[in-house]
């Protein structure tokens, strides 16, 4: 690759976005240890400021468990509207820079500045402005990866959080994942990670020693990718036109349920709320999935791919409800069930995508 082809990528990272939202307009909180989510019996982790991390406590943790790591523990309720609008502030911030940004979710995005239109003389320093810009207009503080790729950029904002930047250049992007733990890698996910290591696999250096041909082997269609991204390859364009991959929603039962019926109630509302925003966005998708969360926190997932796009709501209820039942007799009662919709189109992106972690029954686990 050229001077003139080396793309220039910064990934920006909010710092605990939603709880340093919280801290910035509480001033009660600053400093403490805050978890946003519903710390009743059966509420989840949304996100945990630095404070409660030092606890170990973590986002899509049952609270019950932060509270016992971090007896001072706060728990606030999540404000999505304002968390939106904060979001809205911080990509106006980018536009600044570039039209070329790809949003991964309210906190986090992908940013192209090859083309350099505010004539900065780096990407470290326009990183460093836009972080500067966020601190003044949002009183919030972000991190920042640059590179040569998507992958490398997303791995380097990691690396001096919070509220740092680091840049991997073209000479040690190769050499630079070589002693990263192979779980740390943006599309390794907890599943694909333990099955590397009992193949051998812990870092980058021993992901790297492997052929293309046993990646392939072991991991099918997602082995180009692991090979490339050991050698800190990434052809991936920043896609500014990114569309949504999927839609779906998901309930915790006030008490966990063994009861197909009410098990089953639950599903098709699921169902009839994802419905809603298909029939509202004109979105048609051709999976269905169908997500449990058990007594004991595992979580399973089963899905089904149609012929065609699912054209109705009674076609995803429908589903929906022989994904469900594919999992009876159920082994343990069930806290949690959820309905998402995925597979709206066939276009990709240039270049080796990270693989989606796709999860069979009893696969994963959360808290």
């Amino acid at each position: 690759m050229t001077a003139a082809q080396i793309r220039k990528i910064i990934h920006v990272d909010m710092d605990a976005f939603y709880a340093s939202v919280e801290q910035r307009d509480n001033p009660e909180l600053r400093g403490r240890p805050v978890a946003v989510g519903y710390g009743a019996q059966r509420g989840v982790v949304a996100a945990a400021s630095y404070e409660a991390r030092v606890f170990g406590v973590r986002s899509a943790m049952p609270s019950t468990i932060a509270m016992r790591r971090c007896e001072d523990l706060i728990f606030v309720p999540p404000r999505f509207d304002v968390y939106r609008a904060v979001s809205q502030q911080i990509h106006a911030i980018f536009a600044a820079y570039t039209p070329l940004i790809e949003p991964l979710s309210l906190d986090e995005a992908y940013l192209d500045v090859t083309a350099n239109q505010r004539n900065l003389p780096t990407a470290w320093v326009t990183a460093r402005e836009i972080r500067r810009r966020i601190l003044e207009e949002t009183g919030l503080t972000a991190s920042a990866g640059i590179s040569y790729n998507k992958f490398l950029a997303k791995l380097a904002s990691d690396h001096r959080k919070p509220n740092g930047q680091f840049a991997v250049t073209p000479e040690m992007g190769e050499t630079w994942v070589e002693p990263l733990p192979i779980a740390k890698f943006h599309g390794v996910g907890p599943v694909t990670a333990a099955k590397m290591e009992r193949l051998g696999i812990a870092t980058g250096a021993d992901l790297r020693a492997k052929s293309l041909g046993f990646l392939t082997q072991h991991f099918g269609r997602a082995g180009p990718w692991y090979y490339g991204i050991a050698r800190g390859q990434d052809d991936r364009s920043v896609n500014p036109n990114r569309a949504r991959k999927s839609s779906g929603a998901e309930t915790t039962f006030q008490t966990d349920l063994i009861d197909p019926a009410a098990i089953e109630a639950g599903v098709l509302a699921m169902a009839d709320d994802v419905w809603a925003w298909c029939d509202k966005t004109g979105a048609r998708g051709m999976t269905a999935t169908v997500k449990i969360k058990w007594r004991d926190f595992r979580i399973a997932t089963r899905s089904k791919t149609a012929a065609e796009a699912i054209s109705s709501q009674d076609n995803l209820r429908q589903m929906s409800l022989a994904l469900i039942r594919s999992t009876y007799p159920l082994r343990l009662p069930i806290r949690l069930v959820g309905v998402t919709v995925s597979n709206f189109g066939t276009a990709t992106e240039a270049g080796h995508a990270p693989p989606r972690q796709e999860a069979s029954l009893f696969d994963l686990q959360s808290g």
